[in-house]
């Protein structure tokens, strides 16, 4: 079954909450294919019930110990810009929308959204700007992300400690 998954992390987003359970959005998501919608709403005050709408299943919880499986589960990710969402979605190697929360100040979520986005590895928007991302996305020209390589930096450490030579 295809599955959108929505996550907001630890935090609240309400608007992106509604914005995704609007019918536009869902008859949008709907058309394109998926069948489920699965909802991490966090701190929110919008916890939709099970539901369905516009043909998709609805589940929607607040927190759970991990959602990994959540994320691997996934035919698509719709996150918030937080910086450990786009890094396991990206790890995971899922299709990633991040949905920039314009309303916050001093915005470094956007300048991630911006920089990853840049190197094609997800797409961006904002919650008035959903509806048309969806319409128009091609998941398939995004670019796999390839995680970091830590034993360079030991090495490199290593190597400035003097404690190993090459």
């Amino acid at each position: 079954m295809s599955t959108v998954f929505v996550t907001v992390g630890t935090t609240s987003f309400n608007v992106l909450i509604e914005t995704v359970m609007s019918e536009e959005v869902t008859q949008v998501l709907s058309a394109l294919g998926y069948k489920k919608l699965v909802l991490q709403v966090g701190r929110g005050s919008v916890l939709p019930g099970p539901d369905s709408r516009s043909g998709l299943l609805v589940h929607a919880f607040r927190f759970k110990d991990s959602i990994a499986e959540d994320i691997r589960d996934a035919d698509l990710v719709i996150s918030h810009a937080g910086a450990g969402s786009c890094l396991e979605t990206l790890g995971a190697k899922r299709p990633l929308l991040v949905v920039v929360n314009d309303r916050l100040m001093d915005n470094h979520q956007l300048e991630l959204a911006k920089q990853l986005h840049s190197e094609s590895h997800l797409l961006y928007c904002t919650c008035s700007t959903l509806t048309q991302t969806l319409r128009t996305m091609d998941l398939s020209a995004l670019t796999p992300f390839l995680p970091g390589q830590p034993q360079n930096f030991a090495r490199f450490l290593d190597q400035a400690l003097g404690l190993h030579r090459e």
